[in-house]
């Protein structure tokens, strides 16, 4: 046994015992709570600083709009969500609380906009149909200005979207029509743009149409640009006949406008944004006039000037070079005398000039076609529609013949009467050569002329009913003198005289037959003569 009293075995026994280490130590099995706990706090955190500002939306009504699923989206990329919907306090409208991203938190500006998509069906197309299944969802529109949180959402979705690239310009009406926001604006048959609003002038003379043209057609505006309402279809009668011009199927249906550029334009003659342009009732008014060089002169005219109206052309040898400006009527009082003035606009730009001269002036150069023999007349421009329209050529043998008061403020063209006054002229003149000739002497003269003609005729008849009988008795004399010729004695002397008798009788039987056949059927040979053949 051992003795634990002993002194050495105590030793010893104090030297085996182990050492303990009391250092506190981490115990693993709190690792996994504290990993869990430390992937929560981090994802709370990216989910706080992921959250943006709340905001307010005011919307008509919450038609589609849920709590906690509808999205707002910009660009189709969500940036926020509706937490909240309630009645506003005035019972008018619809307050939407949503939670914005962070990213979004740039541009919720002042001028942002909201609105609700929806499923629209419309003559520029169909949209939203992608919300048939994932339901409305709200739009946002980032705009400029101070910051907000607070916004009017919008009944119908913007005309320019965010990312529209293009320019801005004004068209200046007195008639809008059947135009109206979002109406397409067209060139070439292409949609290059559209009506964004309009609004009453400052004046109240006029509307004024702010319109978008996209990139990159806005180039094709220019100094001479013409815009015109399209219809679709336009049918116009004029002096060249009926027109019919079409356009898009979408123009037909809702109306459009569409522009062209001038050939007098460069690239260089584009315009800033926010320019002003006339907007015109249709096309054949907007290619009235290219370019602002116009003459302008007045025409009088005897006959009548019905047909002629203003914005007819004025065409030389065909070529349209100028318009009817202005037709009115006058009246002298001391010569009780009615004229017709007629003012048109003539375009020398539209004549393409040879060995240009600078120092002459158009007024020079027409001065001198005039002197030459350039003289106005009316003429029919179409046999449909009746309309009237002035013709320029050169007849250097009419003399320049001006009227004695010329009451206008424009010089004045010659003119010589239209081809339908010259025929009515002549036709007067032949009626009234007629008038002065004794028709009642030759009246008689020509019943005294018809009776011996008759009495004439009547002769003729008796003439060939006697040839007739003639030809009868001939027939019967000669078929005796045949018997007769028979019972003479062949190579007699008589025999041969009576032979040649006999041929000649029969020469002068088939003359006289055909003679008589040929009256029959042509009697009034007697009095004209037989016709050359």
């Amino acid at each position: 046994m051992n003795d634990f009293s002993d002194p050495d075995f105590s030793d010893s026994y104090q030297a085996q015992e182990p050492d303990i280490d009391k250092k506190p130590r981490f115990p693993l099995v709190w690792l996994l709570p504290l990993i869990a706990l430390m992937v929560s706090g981090w994802l709370i955190y990216k989910s706080v600083a992921a959250k943006g500002p709340e905001i307010t939306i005011s919307f008509p009504n919450a038609e589609g709009l849920e709590v906690d699923k509808t999205k707002i989206k910009y660009l189709n990329v969500e940036v926020g969500k509706v937490i909240g919907i309630t009645i506003s306090d005035d019972l008018k409208t619809i307050k939407v609380t949503a939670q914005m991203h962070s990213e979004a938190e740039h541009y919720l500006n002042e001028h942002t906009s909201f609105w609700v998509v929806r499923p629209q069906v419309g003559l520029g197309g169909v949209s939203g149909l992608g919300t048939l299944l994932s339901g409305p969802y709200i739009e946002v529109k980032p705009g400029d200005g101070a910051d907000s949180s607070h916004f009017i959402g919008l009944d119908s979705p913007p005309l320019l979207k965010g990312n529209a690239e293009g320019r801005q310009f004004v068209l200046e009406t007195n008639n809008l029509g059947s135009l109206h926001a979002g109406t397409p604006i067209s060139f070439h048959g292409i949609s290059v743009g559209e009506v964004l609003s309009h609004e009453l002038s400052a004046a109240a003379d006029a509307i004024k149409l702010r319109v978008f043209i996209n990139k990159p057609y806005d180039q094709f505006v220019r100094k001479n640009t013409r815009f015109w309402m399209d219809s679709g279809v336009d049918l116009s009668a004029s002096a060249d006949g009926f027109k019919v011009r079409t356009g898009p199927l979408i123009s037909l249906l809702s109306g459009g406008i569409a522009f062209r550029t001038s050939a007098y334009d460069k690239a260089t003659d584009m315009q800033p944004e926010n320019s002003e342009f006339t907007l015109y009732d249709n096309y054949e008014q907007s290619e009235e006039v290219l370019s602002g060089n116009t003459l302008k002169y007045v025409m009088y005219f005897n006959g009548s000037v019905r047909g002629l109206t203003e914005g007819a052309p004025v065409q030389l040898r065909g070529i349209p070079i100028g318009k009817v400006a202005h037709i009115k009527m006058e009246l002298d009082e001391k010569t009780a005398e009615i004229r017709i003035p007629v003012v048109v606009e003539l375009e020398p730009d539209r004549i393409d000039v040879v060995h240009n001269l600078p120092e002459i002036s158009h007024q020079d150069i027409m001065g001198q076609l005039i002197n030459k023999g350039l003289r106005a007349q009316l003429q029919t421009g179409s046999l449909l529609t009746g309309q009237l329209l002035i013709d320029l050529d050169f007849h250097p043998k009419n003399k320049i013949t001006l009227t004695n008061n010329n009451s206008s403020i424009y010089p004045e063209f010659p003119t010589i009467p239209s081809s339908l006054d010259q025929f009515a002229h002549s036709a007067q003149t032949i009626m009234d050569k007629i008038a002065k000739l004794p028709l009642d002497e030759m009246g008689a003269e020509t019943t005294k002329t018809l009776q011996s003609l008759q009495a004439t005729s009547q002769a003729a008849t008796d003439t060939l009913i006697s040839a007739k009988d003639t030809l009868a008795h001939t027939d019967k004399t000669m078929t005796s003198a045949h018997h007769l010729l028979n019972s003479l004695e062949p190579g007699s002397t008589t025999h041969y005289e009576l032979d040649r008798l006999l041929q000649e009788l029969t020469q002068t039987a088939s003359s006289v037959k055909q003679l008589a056949d040929y009256l029959q059927q042509h009697p009034d040979t007697l009095i004209r003569g037989k016709k050359a053949d």
